[in-house]
């Protein structure tokens, strides 16, 4: 039987939703490597993450007022936004020690951590220990991380060593964040649950901004930088998080993280042509390796019984 047209769209939504995810987690760093000589981190983070609760903002007051939003998410989305906070606080971060694709690759390892922490805090997902692609993934991995770093920065140049620790700690963060969510959101809609985490984790990064950062930069933004920062938040925070849930809702966890491994090279190709960053092929090959072992710990999830 032929299909529909409407079949035929449906059944390309979640490649489609995976790549438009990648696409716009690509451009994230670019625009956040830019807008570094213009804002410290911590004022940037909370301009950017404003943006992305705002933009949900009204959705969630919808789903309120329609009786969709069970008021137990509130207090479910805590312990994932705190997470969520420290995490997005390194992220920004390390732009401001390490050069786009460089940092990205390292914070793949993300896999791993959540990975790690899924196997301490979820014992359906121990069977991980039996499987031998996880292994190999693991060990892949970490030859990249190794690899990676020692044909990486000169760690003698100040800041390279400090981007390092807040890459790898954003990856880690990410870990804690990805498993409580899987943890706290059990039946809650992923669009409900993310407006809220963007509501507190806005809150906390300015209450982060107001201690560490200065806020008086804002006043000298010009509107075309206010407009990057406002499409940043947007498309690689709002739009990109949401692109990424519904191409898991479709195709499984499984393919769309295989996709997002390619964003470091990407965020490489995007780096070279707007900041004329590059790496050598040694560097490149060891990425391929690290991607390669984030890629074997997905696979090994898949299925997971």
């Amino acid at each position: 039987m032929s299909q529909t047209p409407w079949q035929h769209r449906s059944q390309w939504a979640g490649p489609f939703a995976a790549i438009g995810a990648l696409v716009l987690w690509s451009i994230g760093p670019i625009l956040i490597e830019y807008l570094t000589h213009y804002l410290d981190s911590w004022t940037q983070n909370a301009l950017r993450y404003s943006t992305a609760a705002l933009f949900w903002l009204p959705l969630l007051m919808f789903s309120i007022q329609r009786g969709r939003f069970g008021r137990h998410v509130w207090r479910k989305a805590a312990l994932p936004s705190l997470a969520n906070v420290f995490m997005q606080s390194c992220w920004a971060a390390m732009f401001y020690f390490l050069n786009p694709a460089f940092a990205v690759l390292l914070t793949k390892t993300n896999v791993l951590w959540i990975a790690g922490f899924s196997l301490l805090m979820l014992p359906e997902e121990r069977i991980l220990f039996t499987r031998r692609r996880f292994w190999l993934g693991l060990v892949l991995a970490l030859t990249g991380v190794f690899g990676v770093l020692y044909t990486g920065p000169d760690f003698s140049v100040v800041g390279s060593m400090t981007g390092v620790m807040l890459a790898l700690s954003a990856a880690a963060c990410w870990g804690v964040y990805a498993v409580l969510v899987r943890i706290c959101f059990v039946n809650v809609n992923s669009q409900s649950g993310f407006s809220v985490v963007s509501l507190y984790t806005a809150a906390g990064l300015w209450l982060a901004a107001v201690c560490f950062g200065h806020i008086s930069q804002c006043l000298s933004l010009s509107l075309n930088l206010w407009l990057i920062l406002i499409i940043s938040g947007i498309i690689s925070i709002a739009i990109a998080h949401v692109l990424f849930y519904a191409a898991v809702r479709r195709m499984g966890a499984t393919l769309p993280g295989l996709v997002i491994l390619v964003q470091p090279f990407l965020v490489l190709l995007m780096s070279h042509l707007v900041f004329g960053e590059s790496m050598r092929l040694i560097q490149l090959l060891f990425g391929v390796v690290l991607t390669s072992g984030a890629a074997c710990a997905i696979w090994a999830q898949k299925n997971l019984a």
